[in-house]
């Protein structure tokens, strides 16, 4: 078993045991590369079908090149796709001239706390890692959060040995992260093996690629010639810029990531 079989392996025995555990599971789906990666164990694990739905928390302000991406994915895989916007946060005029994290809080955390609540979920599949940015290093596979979806570090269970709690208090919500234990470079070398469609934003364009997607106003691209996975991972064994480094809303104020997810963001 090679170190991408043992990964894989153990993302399916997480996604497998999320479902058989949470009454009413559904997945976010960014169309971002690790969303893509975590999608593609869901369907492998369930023999070619996706057994929960698939949320994207729509701000309006995503590339028109990713809701593309989506649509396409969508129907080309038979997925079960909600859309959560928060409209009367965009009706009001809410966007990034607010303030960063105002805006996140906003169209994100409370977009993803109103689509929960609508359609009940009580368990929500994310594709974080832990060093894709560092307050997710303290995080658990299975996560409880508060019934406001707030994340409290010193309220997690211990997970020895891969060991995972999973039967929490009625009531409970909880968020489940089976791509934790992956890197960067894991991933890339998994969408290169299995072949995983991914946004061509992420490949060079006039000296230029993305390296995490987001919204427009806040996401941009990073200097690069890297036009190919290939080349991308080679990028990536030497650089020592940070993923989320061209992510505006991780820079704007000491913490804020932190304060976001205590709030209930990814």
């Amino acid at each position: 078993m090679t170190h991408l079989d043992a990964l894989e392996a153990e993302t399916i025995y997480i996604l497998r045991e999320a479902f058989n555990k949470i009454d009413k599971l559904a997945m976010l789906w960014s169309f971002g590369k690790d969303s893509q990666a975590v999608l593609w164990m869901a369907r492998r694990a369930f023999f070619g079908h996706v057994p929960f739905p698939v949320v994207h928390i729509d701000t309006s302000y995503e590339p028109p090149e990713m809701l593309l991406f989506r649509d396409r994915i969508a129907a080309q895989w038979r997925l079960d796709l909600v859309v959560g916007r928060n409209e009367a946060a965009l009706a009001e005029g809410m966007n990034h001239t607010k303030g960063r994290i105002t805006c996140c809080t906003a169209l994100k955390t409370e977009a993803l706390k109103q689509t929960i609540a609508a359609h009940g979920f009580t368990g929500i599949i994310a594709g974080i890692r832990r060093d894709e940015e560092g307050t997710r290093a303290k995080e658990r596979v299975f996560s409880p959060r508060s019934a406001e979806g707030r994340y409290d570090s010193r309220n997690q269970p211990p997970e020895f040995w891969d060991q995972y709690m999973t039967d929490f208090p009625k009531g409970t919500h909880v968020r489940v992260h089976p791509l934790l234990h992956w890197t960067e470079i894991d991933v890339w070398r998994y969408i290169q093996r299995e072949e995983i469609p991914i946004p061509q934003m992420y490949f060079a364009r006039n000296g230029k690629r993305f390296r995490s997607l987001g919204c427009r106003p806040i996401t941009h691209p990073i200097e690069s010639n890297a036009s190919n996975i290939d080349e991308i991972i080679t990028e990536l064994e030497s650089t020592k810029v940070g993923e989320r480094a061209g992510r505006a809303q991780d820079h704007y104020e000491r913490n804020a990531m932190q304060k976001l997810r205590a709030k209930g963001f990814l």
